[in-house]
């Protein structure tokens, strides 16, 4: 039974690249060619293409792999792509599987034939690998200059609120008092720890794939250390076949990713109750927050509980990754087509819920009085009455006890009268502690940390 396939398949040999041209008598099943497609996505590495594909046609003109001037006059092609680009009058082709075939298509129609020569000694194979480590590249900084705000913005809040003291909790229960500033300040520490770690994972983006080629190298006498200075990469990969599998480092972006969502979702859970009427500790600002379509009365923590629930969109994009690589035989496999969007799903995410929570943490209202009100429950000097009878010689096993039955109404210290909240935090003095004078120096160190890793407050405050 004969089929019909001309109307049933998709050519996909236009433009310069002609891949199934010289392999493929038939054309590709539609569905199958939006099924392989990655244009819908992959455009988003656009500008770290056109940078890649002009330090290596640089490298191919001095080189001399291609004459000078068709080098030159490539390089004038794609600077005149993106400039279309950035002015918004270029037009993806979806008929054209991904954004680097998208790219020499229009260069093509730019210049002719030789741009053809661009695509001499390199494969889309460590082409999109160096696309990748230069975008994680970007975004990572992107994300490094959010913490600092957001650490910022805590620190300041930290100093507004340094007389302000709330009962500290274990295990959701009131455990002892501890000034706001203190609470703020472990959360900046989260922060600062999530922005070190981008900043240590940039070690392992930085490293130029362009050479590798499909996953051998190449025949052409290319030199990759001239590519690499282009690009402002330190080093050049080590091994090519490892160079155009290797997604490690969008892994371990990505874990960072996770992470931070992890501290936002933490910091986003005690707003959400502290915010409830059960607490009524803050008062988030109304720019965040909602109301509801039936209650009039309502405020809704909406922006913090939107942070808690894409924490686990955020861990889902680090799962997909890893499920991805775990069975992947050397070297570089479709699979790896998916590597994209759980990255930039990540990279949306984590940049949008950190500049949020700076805006909140700036307009929360913390309302002292009723911290304080809190903080005042007498049985939160418990330890601190279980101390006091250790110093006067009391095994402070046995003062534990003691203190647990006068909690339980079983016995009564006489003579003692229970520190205040004040008394308390001023009691815990040293190097991390709650005491007023620990908690400064925490925000001095804080203030230089930020100070000595380039902060300056954004224009819109």
């Amino acid at each position: 039974m004969a089929i019909e396939k001309s109307s049933k398949t998709v050519n996909n040999s236009s433009g310069s690249s002609g891949i199934r041209k010289g392999r493929f008598a038939e054309g590709m099943d539609p569905l199958f060619a939006k099924f392989n497609a990655s244009i819908s996505f992959d455009r988003r590495l656009f500008r770290e293409d056109i940078a890649g594909s002009v330090a290596h046609v640089r490298m191919l003109g001095t080189q001399a792999i291609i004459p000078a001037e068709d080098a030159i006059k490539i390089e004038e092609g794609l600077k005149q792509v993106l400039d279309d680009f950035e002015n918004g009058r270029f037009e993806f082709q979806e008929d054209l599987e991904d954004v680097h075939i998208n790219i020499e298509d229009a260069l093509r129609k730019k210049i002719g034939d030789v741009s053809g020569k661009l695509h001499t000694a390199r494969s889309r194979n460590d082409q999109v690998a160096l696309d990748l480590r230069l975008f994680l590249r970007n975004q990572s900084g992107l994300i490094e200059a959010a913490l600092l705000d957001l650490d910022a913005a805590l620190l300041e809040t930290a100093k507004y609120n340094i007389d302000v003291i709330l009962p500290g909790y274990t295990h959701l229960q009131r455990a002892q008092p501890v000034r706001l500033s203190h609470h703020l300040m472990a959360y900046f520490q989260m922060f600062r720890r999530d922005w070190e770690r981008f900043i240590d994972s940039k070690k392992r983006i930085d490293e130029m794939p362009l050479g590798s080629a499909a996953l051998a190298g190449t025949t052409f006498d290319i030199n990759r250390d001239l590519v690499a200075g282009f690009l402002n990469f330190s080093r050049v990969s080590r091994n090519s076949m490892d160079a155009v599998s290797d997604r490690d480092f969008a892994v371990e972006f990505t874990f960072n990713c996770s992470l931070v969502m992890t501290h936002l979702s933490r910091l986003s859970e005690e707003f959400i109750i502290w915010s409830s009427a059960e607490f009524s500790f803050v008062d988030l600002p109304d720019e965040f927050c909602s109301g509801s379509s039936i209650m009039p009365q309502k405020k809704n923590p909406d922006a913090c509980e939107l942070i808690r629930a894409k924490t686990g969109r955020v861990y889902g994009d680090l799962i997909t990754l890893l499920t991805i690589l775990k069975g992947l035989p050397l070297t570089y496999n479709k699979d790896l087509q998916e590597d994209k969007e759980p990255v930039f799903d990540a990279v949306d995410t984590v940049l949008n819920s950190v500049k949020i929570m700076t805006g909140l943490i700036k307009g929360t209202k913390f309302r002292a009085e009723r911290l304080l009100d809190a903080a005042s429950e007498p049985y939160l000097a418990a330890t601190d009455v279980a101390d006091a009878l250790a110093r006067q010689g009391l095994p402070f096993r046995e003062a534990h006890a003691r203190v647990g039955a006068i909690v339980r109404g079983e016995t009564s210290v006489t003579g003692y009268v229970p520190p205040t909240p004040e008394e308390m935090v001023e009691s815990r003095c040293q190097e991390g502690a709650t005491g007023k004078q620990s908690v400064i120096r925490q925000m001095e160190e804080g203030e230089k940390f930020l100070l000595q890793n380039g902060y300056t407050p954004r224009a819109d405050g």
